[in-house]
């Protein structure tokens, strides 16, 4: 998908090259949010900014390899330990691949929206175009929700047995959940409302 400005959304089997520029560009802001904001990062109360990019797999297909890379890359840099390297990274590669569904089920439903208009059209009958055509705040939350998930549920056992955090699982996954509401839900929404200007 894409508008006058030429920002499209490429697939592997489509345009491989733009779809490995696409992945690279954002595993390397991702590694960048992730050095940066080191400190807010890696604890058991965190908020990594850098998750606010697991939104964009809505959009670009390539957003999915493309934060699992950075989040490899970060994690190794802020100087994770190989459990966190490995399943933190997981955890981002989920919740990533949920939203890129999420993303895939609104366009579906667009594109029959946009069929339904054209139809009318030709049959010179009114038709009034549902908000689901229009910018989708909503399904952004919800494509928000996977990353929340899969970070909430496996970092607190990573935090746990990887690095010795005394504090309980629960707790922890009440902590590293409300960080990836920050992240995903607030930033990563704010950010996807921005993208979706620039996409359709």
């Amino acid at each position: 998908m894409k508008n006058q400005n030429g920002l499209r959304a490429a697939t592997w089997k489509g345009d491989r090259i733009l779809y490995i520029t696409q992945a690279g560009i954002i595993a390397a802001i991702y590694v960048v949010l992730t050095v940066v904001f080191a400190p807010l990062a890696f604890k058991e109360i965190q908020v990594r900014f850098a998750e606010m990019l697991t939104i964009l797999p809505f959009f670009f297909p390539a957003a999915v390899p493309g934060v699992f890379i950075g989040c490899i890359i970060g994690n190794i840099l802020g100087g994770a330990v190989l459990p966190d390297v490995i399943f933190g990274s997981l955890a981002t590669l989920i919740g990533a691949l949920g939203t890129y569904f999420i993303g895939k089920a609104y366009r579906r439903k667009a594109a029959a929206q946009h069929e339904q208009a054209f139809s009318a059209a030709q049959h010179e009958q009114a038709f009034a175009p549902t908000d689901e055509i229009r910018p989708p705040t909503r399904y952004l939350i919800i494509a928000a929700i996977p990353p929340i998930i899969a970070n909430a549920l496996i970092v607190p056992f990573v935090l746990k047995y990887a690095y010795g955090v005394p504090m309980a699982i629960p707790l922890m996954m009440f902590t590293v959940g409300v960080g990836e509401i920050a992240s995903c839900a607030i930033f990563g929404v704010m950010l996807g409302r921005i993208v979706y200007k620039f996409t359709v």
